[in-house]
């Protein structure tokens, strides 16, 4: 597979380990092969444990001085208020605009999808706490973000998400991960077409297909403050307002540019051929995360810097690229993207790419806000 085949294309500079790296995740992971070569599973199954932890003790290690960067972001709160007084005044000037128009989706493409991309990650970065010091005020200020994407889904997004973070690749705790039905039904250009135009539903419906949550007061919470405000939004502003609302969450998940970041953050790209025989993939599983570090991190809190993120989940937005700079000698050789356009384009197109490019791994982890607080040891 060729890195020209877009712009999107990992950038493959694999040969820098740290050598301070410690720990089992540290330098190369184990990487199964079926044996018979079947197609059933063609995931990237690995034994060890996620790199993420591993890497954070090495650069705390050779700078302590990056545990300063962690901790709430002030910036947060009226950013989240400013764009839902924006998607708020879009649907009002909308009110007596044909749903089904040339205005109403250009408006919704343009101005509601990357408004509602940006209170999608929002609540991400408030779901880890950075927003306020207090854990009710960020699940408030969740709620409150999410109001203009028209349905409830913030208190259920922090134990899925949070489980992401504990659970990376662990296959029946990571709700981020395709299922094999998912991988196999869509692997074409056409199932990836279809998939990349409807992700924002199959991120909706796959958690609650791999395990459900208890409910608690903060859930019912969420529903009831969506329902009043969906309610409140018809009666005195009209029905196309929540439709505006509604389609411009619909279209932050589909074929749009900052879209990309769906498939960036974890999606195995050309730099790992399936091509390569089985005595070299067995020498090293391909990286699990990718950051990119493009423009359009401006509007989306940074989630670009995912490799970042993920080694530092209590550090905020703004101070990520900080981290980047301080420990750069940790991030300058992994791959990354620079294009999430690309991205889009290379997943559809590409032969090579799919949602079988995935690391998976059968244990570790655990889940958060469902019951089970005490680490699952990894096989080896």
């Amino acid at each position: 597979m060729s890195s020209s085949v877009s712009t999107a294309t990992v950038t493959s500079r694999m040969s820098h380990k740290s050598s301070d790296m410690s720990g089992t995740a540290a330098g190369k992971e184990q990487l199964s092969v079926p044996e018979d070569g079947k197609d059933y599973d063609r995931f990237f199954w690995a034994y060890t444990e996620e790199p993420h932890r591993s890497r954070r003790q090495a650069i705390i290690k050779a700078h302590p001085e990056v545990l300063k960067l962690c901790g709430p972001e002030p910036l947060t709160f009226p950013l989240v208020v400013a764009v839902v007084g924006l998607q708020v005044f879009c649907a009002y000037a909308l009110r007596d605009t044909a749903f089904l128009s040339w205005p109403t989706f250009l408006t919704a493409y343009i101005i509601g999808a990357t408004a509602n991309q940006n209170l999608f990650l929002a609540i991400h970065e408030i779901t880890h706490n950075l927003a306020f010091k207090s854990p009710l005020a960020n699940r408030l200020l969740a709620i409150f973000a999410n109001l203009p994407i028209g349905i409830p889904y913030s208190a259920s997004f922090r134990p899925y998400h949070l489980t992401h973070h504990k659970s990376l690749g662990v296959d029946g705790l990571d709700t981020d991960l395709p299922t094999a039905l998912e991988a196999w039904f869509l692997d074409s250009v056409a199932g990836k077409a279809f998939f990349a135009t409807f992700q924002i539903l199959f991120y909706a419906l796959r958690p609650m297909m791999v395990y459900q949550l208890p409910l608690t007061m903060i859930h019912a919470f969420n529903v009831v403050a969506q329902l009043a405000f969906d309610y409140v939004l018809v009666k005195y502003i009209g029905g196309r307002a929540l439709g505006y609302l509604i389609l411009s969450s619909f279209l932050a998940g589909s074929l749009h540019p900052c879209a990309g970041h769906f498939i960036a953050e974890h999606y195995v790209f050309g730099q790992h051929s399936r091509a390569q025989d089985a005595a070299a993939a067995q020498k090293a599983a391909p990286e699990e995360t990718y950051s990119y570090y493009g423009v359009l991190n401006i509007f989306t809190y940074n989630v670009g810097l995912h490799n970042e993120h993920h080694d530092f989940p209590a550090i905020p937005w703004t101070r990520l690229w900080k981290l980047n700079e301080i420990a750069n000698e940790f991030y300058c050789d992994l791959p990354c993207h620079h294009s999430w356009v690309g991205v889009i384009w290379q997943f559809i197109l590409d032969k090579e790419v799919g949602l079988w490019c995935r690391v998976k791994r059968k244990q570790g982890g655990r889940k958060v806000g469902a019951g089970h607080t005490q680490p699952i040891e990894i096989a080896r």
